[in-house]
């Protein structure tokens, strides 16, 4: 198996790898708008058929596709990882029970 993965052939480039991660993280955003709410916690975390689970395995497969066709860049898994958890935290997409224990969210 090669190496594709541009951080790993390329360690020192880190303003494209930044770039490559931002971008990643606006298309989630942008992505999540496409699909209605969607509900974070009650569903087993290991159902696969779950909304969020399914949603996560659709939208990686075409990050990463969507990485190669506009940057020429292989993205490794844990950057499109990163990415997606933190455009889950940025978006108001995503719904939580009152009562999973976490704090109230307050968006600005």
């Amino acid at each position: 198996m090669a190496i594709r993965y541009n951080l790993w052939l390329d360690p020192d480039n880190i303003a494209q790898h930044r770039a490559v991660e931002a971008d990643l993280e606006r298309y989630f955003v942008e992505r999540f708008a496409d699909y209605p709410h969607i509900r974070l916690f009650g569903a087993d975390p290991y159902d696969y058929d779950a909304p969020f689970n399914r949603l996560y395995d659709v939208l990686m497969a075409r990050a990463a596709e969507y990485c190669e066709r506009q940057w020429r860049y292989v993205a490794t898994p844990v950057q499109l990882n990163q990415a997606f958890f933190r455009a889950v935290g940025r978006s108001n997409k995503f719904l939580r029970d009152p009562d999973d224990g976490a704090p109230p969210r307050h968006d600005a």
